[in-house]
C-alpha cells in the first residue's frame, strides 16, 4: 500500500478527465443552489471553469479562484442543500489541482463533487416521508456508472478514502469502494 509521501503518476489527460467528471457531478445539483440564490453565479462559474479545463483549457489561477468563490457561496447559502450544491461546484474546480501524492485525502478531491451533489439532492428531497436516502443512492449510482477510466485508474493508485466527514464522507467512502470493486 502506498504511503502518504509516495508520489503517484498523474497525467494531464487523467487530470482533465477527473475534472470533467467532477464538473458533471456538480452540475447535477447546481439547480438546487440556483433556486436558493438565483443571482449568485459563483457555483456555475466554477463548474464552467472546470469544464473549460477538462476541454483543453489551461489550469490557471482564475480556475482556482472560481473554486474558492464557490466555496464562499456555500458559506453564504441559506439552506443546507444549497450549501452542498455549492461545495460540489467548489470540488469540481478543485479537482484540476489534484496532487500526485498517495494520500487518502486526494480521494476527496476526486469524489468530493459527486458526494456533495448527492448530499445536496438528499437534503433537497427530504420531507415528511424522508425520501432523500433513495435519491442520494441514485445519484451515487449515476456517479459510479459515469466515472471515466481515469477516475478508477487514479483511485487505484491511492489509499482508500479516509474515515470521518459525516454524511458526505460516508458517500465518498461508498463511491470509492464501488469504483474500486
Amino acid at each position: 500500500m502506498p504511503t502518504k509521501s509516495d508520489k503517484i503518476e498523474l497525467s494531464e489527460h487523467e487530470l482533465r478527465e477527473i475534472t470533467g467528471y467532477a464538473a458533471e457531478c456538480a452540475r447535477r445539483a447546481l439547480s438546487i443552489f440556483e433556486e436558493s440564490l438565483p443571482a449568485d453565479t459563483r457555483p456555475r462559474d466554477a463548474i464552467d471553469a472546470a469544464d473549460a479545463f477538462a476541454g483543453g483549457g489551461r489550469r490557471t489561477g482564475a480556475l482556482r479562484q472560481s473554486g474558492w468563490a464557490a466555496f464562499r457561496a456555500a458559506q453564504e447559502a441559506d439552506s443546507p442543500a444549497a450549501v452542498d450544491a455549492a461545495r460540489a461546484a467548489c470540488h469540481a474546480a478543485g479537482a484540476a489541482f489534484l496532487h500526485p501524492l498517495a494520500d487518502a485525502h486526494q480521494v476527496k478531491h476526486i469524489l468530493g463533487a459527486a458526494a456533495h451533489a448527492a448530499r445536496a439532492e438528499e437534503l433537497a428531497s427530504e420531507g415528511p416521508a424522508s425520501e432523500g436516502r433513495p435519491v442520494a443512492a441514485g445519484t451515487l449510482e449515476w456517479a459510479r456508472r459515469h466515472a471515466p477510466a481515469a477516475v478508477t485508474e487514479v483511485l487505484g493508485r491511492l489509499p482508500a478514502a479516509p474515515p470521518g466527514g459525516g454524511r458526505v464522507g460516508e458517500f465518498i467512502r461508498d463511491l470509492d469502494s464501488a469504483l474500486r470493486s
